[in-house]
């Protein structure tokens, strides 16, 4: 069984950093993985995933800001947060694909069958 866990959401002031870590148990997290948020009211949208072979992409909006990376023996996904705004202020979801994968773009959420329950991140002006 499959259990993604979230952690190191909270809060922040604007331009803050944050680190997030997702723990996954009966997965591991070199095949495929990836960061989504969801602000109330909005659709779920990706914010960065990385691949098999390392290789990452980035939505536009959090591009040279936010850094995702994992470490294989701790089995952790990590997605670092800096000079946050306001606008960053969602519900932030770890997930990962079935299998290994190779996205040459931002991979849409129907790739990912296996989530975390989210932590929240909130960005204060």
């Amino acid at each position: 069984q499959v259990q993604l866990a979230e952690s190191g959401g909270g809060s922040v002031q604007a331009g803050g950093s944050l680190r997030l870590s997702c723990t996954a148990s009966g997965y591991a997290v070199s095949n495929c993985m990836g960061w989504f948020r969801q602000a109330p009211g909005k659709e779920r949208e990706g914010v960065t995933n990385i691949n098999s072979d390392g290789t990452t992409n980035y939505a536009e909006s959090v591009k040279g800001r936010f850094t995702i990376s994992r470490d294989n023996a701790k089995n952790t996904l990590y997605l670092e947060m800096n000079s946050l705004k306001p606008e960053d202020s969602a519900v932030y979801f770890c997930a990962a694909v079935r299998a290994r994968c190779s996205f040459r773009t931002l991979p849409s959420r129907w790739y990912f069958v296996y989530w975390g329950q989210g932590t929240q991140v909130t960005v204060s002006s």
